[in-house]
């Protein structure tokens, strides 16, 4: 049985619960939909979103409501992106897997956490820069197939990142230059008391200044304000 010949069977089958009124075991079947990738192809020849959605009008059961409206959302979308990009979301997925699969020659561990992070990053809704690239071919399918996380980042993690990469460089060099050695501080890794420490206004003029401690015994490092 094709794609399109199982989802026009559970089409149909949720037709015939709409015409008797009795929409008793469409959870099932809107369970066994929610598993196909759906292909645009599939969705405009089946036309099965009519028929979910008069399940979900019908329908007095909350979860079939819900799930109905998920199905539906998640197939909106597809045919907004053709619509934008003229792009054909699962022909683009099967494009970028057979490309991983050549870079490993099998689906091994390696090939399965590289597909999960392409899933997750072009579905991450913080990161819509991706997927718009990818979908207008500004991303190649072997490129963003190849591509590491840092790459794959949103605009705003790698700020983060960007920042948290040079605070700790500064944390760094401040340790190394300067500082006043004190026991004040008790270091929470070796329990010892031989520190030093350097304060630094990283924040406005009128916030405390923040506090750089460093480990003379074990090296260990902490921060605050």
């Amino acid at each position: 049985m094709t794609e399109n010949q199982h989802v026009e069977r559970i089409g149909r089958k949720l037709d015939k619960m709409v015409q008797k009124n009795n929409t008793d075991g469409a959870l099932d079947l809107l369970r066994e939909l929610k598993t196909i990738t759906m292909s645009l192809e599939t969705l405009q020849s089946t036309r099965v979103g009519m028929s979910v959605n008069a399940v979900r009008k019908q329908s007095s059961d909350q979860e079939v409501q819900t799930l109905a409206k998920t199905l539906i959302k998640s197939w909106k979308k597809l045919i907004d992106d053709y619509k934008t990009f003229g792009a054909d979301c699962s022909l683009l997925a099967a494009q970028i897997e057979e490309q991983i699969f050549e870079d490993f020659k099998s689906t091994d561990i390696k090939y399965k956490a590289r597909l999960r992070s392409r899933i997750s990053n072009l579905k991450d809704q913080k990161n819509p820069d991706l997927r718009r690239n990818v979908l207008s071919g500004n991303i190649s399918t072997q490129r963003i197939a190849s591509m590491t996380s840092e790459e794959m980042a949103s605009e705003e993690l790698k700020k983060i990142r960007e920042t948290l990469t040079q605070e700790s460089i500064r944390e760094h060099q401040l340790s190394k230059v300067g500082g006043s050695k004190t026991d004040m501080f008790v270091c929470k890794n070796c329990r010892g008391k031989n520190c030093t420490y350097t304060q630094v206004q990283t924040r406005s003029a009128d916030e405390p200044m923040t506090t750089f401690v460093v480990c003379n015994d074990c090296g260990k490092r902490w921060k605050f304000c």
